[in-house]
């Protein structure tokens, strides 16, 4: 009797997953039987890319994709200004160029995980899945700095989507802060934290895409994230390799390969860019990393002692309300000149309350930790980066000699084009895993 009973409550799932045969899309929000622990679906859409992208697809300094067209020349070490041979126009066509799947299917669900305090939390994120087949792998993806709640994944068609024209599966958490928890703050740069939530989120998709059909083809996931997404993916690849790295264990995750770009993996070393030169290239980042590390790390200062009052009192309407994107905020600052946003004893690196912020930056820094990557990693930045200093990337390539990390170093110029290039960095480097495999479809 126990048997006939499981096998008529997972009767649904069997015939939803047997609809994978076929063409057609399947209804998620109406598949049954689910385990509470899982992934759980609250809304669904399907996007066609054979005519671009989608009107809500946001860069990292908040511009729409299609309204993106920027093609400033990049600035060589020599102080020579040149135009680099792939325009950033050039790129986004090229990434819808790739790859023969043209539907995508948006779920957006709920899951466990825990808040900045670790207590238990409802979570949200996007899963993304070829039209009519199974996913050949899954990337998991962490996502750059995003200012409004437009902007979270669940809400937006995450640029890395892209990658699902080539067959994969995209798993992208909104993070703590985003999606159904908008209104609360974001722990900014909280490296374990938010790690935490990016890999609760996968250890509750993974079965969920076994109970409707959808499992990968291959059980081994990417793991990719530019900007506050790339120092991101090395956390989740650290706490993976450190918790979950048992090829014994039932939660074991094996990981395939990290792309990782444009990353702050050195937090206190980007901070005192800002200090040491008074220039804050993307000054939203002060407001966001004093927050994080004040709110998100529960370090004992208060925000007015480290910001300007006029800066200080804009916080929560500006940020934490969530109305408006990083590039709309940094235009309500309007100003790059670090001391215009910083106390006077905030710029003083050797005063009592910069030294316990260094200390929780640094904490709150991936290249910190007695910890070197063993799965292979692609990492990219631009020497030109005005948003994320190249020391980051120095101080990464200093710090993991030993890993298997390939590194593309250079002048590719601004943060956001870079984004667009590493993107298209990854379309490239999959096809050409799939290719030596044989497998290109």
């Amino acid at each position: 009797m126990k048997r006939i009973y499981s096998i008529l409550l997972f009767l649904p799932l069997l015939l939803t997953a047997c609809q994978f045969g076929r063409e057609e899309s399947v209804d998620f929000t109406k598949v049954t039987g689910l385990d509470s622990t899982m992934f759980r679906v609250i809304a669904q859409h399907e996007v066609d890319l054979s005519d671009g992208f989608p009107t809500d697809c946001y860069l990292p300094d908040g511009t729409r994709i299609n309204d993106y067209h920027d093609e400033t020349p990049a600035t060589g070490g020599n102080g020579m200004r040149y135009t680099s041979s792939v325009t950033g126009a050039a790129i986004v066509q090229n990434l819808l160029d790739w790859g023969n799947v043209k539907q995508v299917i948006e779920v957006v669900g709920t899951y466990q995980s825990l808040d900045a305090d670790y207590n238990p939390i409802t979570l949200s994120g996007k899963v993304m899945l070829p039209a009519g087949r199974r996913p050949k792998r899954i990337i998991l993806v962490s996502h750059y700095t995003i200012g409004s709640n437009a902007e979270a994944p669940s809400n937006a068609f995450s640029l890395e989507g892209v990658l699902v024209r080539l067959g994969y599966g995209v798993v992208i958490p909104d993070y703590l802060g985003y999606g159904v928890t908008a209104d609360k703050v974001h722990p900014y740069l909280v490296m374990d934290i938010t790690a935490f939530n990016v890999i609760d989120m996968w250890l509750a998709v993974r079965p969920w895409l076994k109970a409707v059909g959808m499992e990968p083809e291959q059980p081994d996931i990417y793991l990719m994230g530019y900007s506050q997404g790339g120092a991101t993916t090395m956390a989740v690849l650290r706490w993976i390799e450190l918790l979950y790295g048992d090829s014994s264990s039932a939660d074991y995750i094996p990981v395939h390969r990290v792309f990782a770009g444009g990353g702050p993996y050195d937090v206190k070393s980007t901070y005192e860019r800002f200090v040491n030169t008074d220039v804050a290239g993307y000054p939203v980042a002060v407001p966001l990393v004093l927050q994080g590390m004040i709110e998100g790390y529960g370090i004992n200062m208060k925000m007015e002692d480290m910001m300007q009052p006029w800066l200080c009192e804009k916080v929560d309407d500006w940020i934490n309300s969530k109305r408006y994107t990083t590039g709309q905020i940094n235009k309500l600052i309007n100003t790059k000149v670090t001391h215009e946003l910083l106390t006077e004893e905030a710029m003083a690196q050797t005063s009592d309350k910069v030294a316990e912020l260094y200390k929780a930056m640094t904490d709150n820094s991936i290249i910190s930790y007695n910890w070197q990557p063993s799965a292979p990693v692609y990492l990219m930045h631009s020497i030109d980066d005005e948003t994320v200093p190249y020391s980051n990337a120095v101080n990464a390539k200093n710090k993991w000699r030993d890993a298997n990390i390939e590194y593309n170093l250079g002048h590719y110029g601004s943060h956001v084009r870079t984004c667009l290039r590493f993107i298209y960095s990854v379309q490239t480097l999959l096809e050409e895993e799939e290719e030596e495999r044989g497998q290109y479809e």
